[in-house]
């Protein structure tokens, strides 16, 4: 038997064929490391507008061959539920984003199946809010519809006016009602919220309503602070015997000075403060000592001068920026309601807030501008700059002056007592009374350059002393009325603009 020849051997394959012309290499990892490159992110959306973590990130090329291209972040995202997250580090209150084309009334379930529209924080806090109104719905609605302010306080107001529902709220009501959802299925703060938002001109009306609620409040606290910044302005630049008393500082020093500065024409009011720096070569008396000494003995007349000054420490704690801001916002607020009247004419609680406060408010915005002339005016008339230098600076100078001016003559009175009791006077050593070297603990002037010369010009009073006595008829309200400073905390953000503080009383009206 013959055998068959063995089968013939298959060629070999045909070489692989070369890589494309136009192909780049991969990215070469970082010195000493390998590993692939991740590819590019896809960007996330989120509900809410997040805060941005301030990190140094890597670019894709940039992390080949570490350990980040070991790490699947998408996955993790996969695998969390982040609306927690989102909720509690959202930049701030802010609704989701909406497409009102595609939006959808969003129900969620609660344990007693009533439907829920608001988010659960707001309507948290809005079951909070109407607890505390202790009124139904309907009660609160036709309250405001009548602007009943014996119904509505203003601290309930205030609350009531973060609820004025937003647009994203509005459309959610708008298509819940359009599909036919029956309303009582809603929880009770949705419910509210739905009477709440068919109130015509809700925003305007709330506006106007807390404004006539707090109006006779915030008339009351500005009224007593302008009064006490014209008083102290206009009578410290009508005080004949503290200009005088300048005049006699203003000599000594430029007696002082002549000789190598040469005389000045004026001086600065911070100087005041340093009266009781300048001592005798002795160390036991000061100048302010010596110059009290000479007006009680040459012009005895200027002994009382401070009696001509008033209410110097009241003035102190105004701040004239914010009283006059107040002002400007009670008349917008008037302007407000002014609207409002024109939209609801019949209204018989807006005629009697416009007859009865018009009037009493043009008062207020005319006593605003006459403290603010005359404050301007006094502050330049003793060389300085109203823009720099607010009442909280300018009288606390005369005061820590006054001040300094009474301790220093009672220290002379025991000085001399001590003189007379001795037989030959200064015969005998005498110990000297504790010398006050300082001035009161006040605020004081701050630095400016230049030396402005006293503007020496007759006082103009912006408001007259004379048939009906204006500024004696202002002191007489002051120590009848409490006082009250405009930079501390408010009750109400929009119409309340001060509160109450206790008076010093060292320096007497």
């Amino acid at each position: 038997m013959q055998s068959l020849p063995p089968p013939p051997v298959p060629a070999p394959p045909p070489p692989p064929p070369p890589p494309p012309m136009s192909a780049a290499p991969p990215p070469s990892p970082l010195p000493g490391r390998t590993g692939t490159v991740k590819t590019g992110k896809k960007p996330i959306k989120t509900k809410y507008r997040m805060p941005l973590l301030n990190w140094q990130a890597l670019m894709e090329e940039q992390v080949a061959g570490t350990v980040f291209t070991e790490l699947d972040d998408e996955s993790v995202l996969g695998e969390l539920n982040m609306d927690v997250f989102e909720e509690l580090f959202k930049t701030k209150a802010q609704s989701a984003p909406v497409d009102v084309g595609t939006l959808k009334v969003k129900v969620a379930h609660k344990a007693s199946s009533k439907i829920a529209l608001l988010e659960p924080n707001r309507a948290k806090n809005l079951a909070i809010t109407l607890r505390k109104g202790g009124m139904s719905t309907a009660q609160i609605c036709t309250a405001i519809q009548t602007y009943d302010l014996d119904l509505l306080k203003s601290d309930f107001l205030e609350l009531l006016e973060r609820f004025i529902p937003s647009d994203y709220e509005l459309k959610l009501i708008e298509n819940y009602e359009r599909e036919g959802h029956p309303l009582l299925e809603l929880s009770e703060e949705d419910q509210f919220m739905v009477a709440f938002s068919k109130t015509q001109r809700l925003a305007q009306r709330i506006s106007t309503l807390t404004f006539m609620g707090n109006f006779s409040e915030s008339i009351l606290l500005l009224k007593p602070q302008l009064n006490a910044i014209i008083a102290a302005s206009m009578s410290i630049k009508s005080s004949s015997k503290l200009k005088k008393i300048l005049e006699i500082i203003l000599a000594f020093g430029n007696y002082m000075n002549s000789g190598k500065r040469g005389s000045a024409y004026g001086f600065r009011l911070q100087s005041l403060d340093l009266l009781l720096d300048m001592k005798s070569t002795d160390r036991k008396l000061t100048l302010l000592h010596f110059i009290v000494s000479i007006i009680q003995e040459k012009y005895p007349q200027l002994h009382s001068f401070h009696t001509e000054l008033h209410c110097l420490d009241k003035a102190a704690l105004v701040s004239l920026d914010s009283i006059l801001a107040d002002v400007r916002s009670l008349e917008k607020g008037m302007e407000v309601v002014r609207k409002e009247f024109l939209q609801q004419k019949d209204s018989a609680i807006l005629t009697n807030f416009m007859s009865k406060n018009g009037s009493l408010l043009d008062s207020v915005v005319k006593d605003s501008k006459t403290a603010e002339e005359v404050y301007h005016s006094v502050v330049e008339y003793f060389g300085e700059d109203p823009k720099s230098t607010p009442p909280s600076v300018f009288f606390p100078v005369f005061a820590r002056f006054i001040k300094a001016y009474k301790l220093a003559e009672q220290e002379n009175k025991q000085r001399k007592k001590k003189i007379s009791e001795t037989d030959f006077g200064t015969d005998l050593p005498i110990s000297d009374p504790p010398m006050s070297t300082a001035m009161p603990a006040l605020p004081r002037f701050p630095q400016v350059d230049l030396i402005a010369e006293l503007k020496r010009r007759q006082m103009t009073p912006l408001v007259r002393e004379g048939k009906d006595g204006a500024i004696e008829d202002i002191i007489t309200d002051l120590r009848k009325q409490p006082y009250i400073r405009a930079d501390g905390g408010r009750r109400s953000s929009k119409w309340k603009p001060a509160q109450q503080l206790p008076v010093s009383s060292d320096i007497s009206l």
